[in-house]
């Protein structure tokens, strides 16, 4: 879920909300899971690679399917899709 505060491959509070900048400086400096990335070029392409959903944009992708969405303290995780 694009919209869950914590950004599940990089465990950072509103990762995918930051320029592509500041996610590249984060990458290189502080690192993924504890390792740093070595090059800008690298660090882009690891923060262009994921890309979070929303759940319209879920739904527009299985539209014929029943969504589940899984939960986090209440907060809506991720989705799920089961088909009819």
């Amino acid at each position: 879920n694009f919209y869950f505060p914590i950004e599940p491959h990089f465990v950072y509070p509103f990762f995918q909300f930051l320029p592509l900048q500041l996610k590249v400086w984060i990458l290189m400096h502080i690192g993924r899971r504890h390792k740093k990335v070595d090059s800008a070029e690298k660090a882009r392409n690891i923060a262009n690679g994921i890309q979070l959903l929303s759940k319209k944009q879920f739904r527009k992708l299985f539209h014929q399917a029943i969504i589940f969405e899984e939960k986090y303290l209440g907060l809506t995780k991720s989705f799920i899709a089961y088909e009819k």
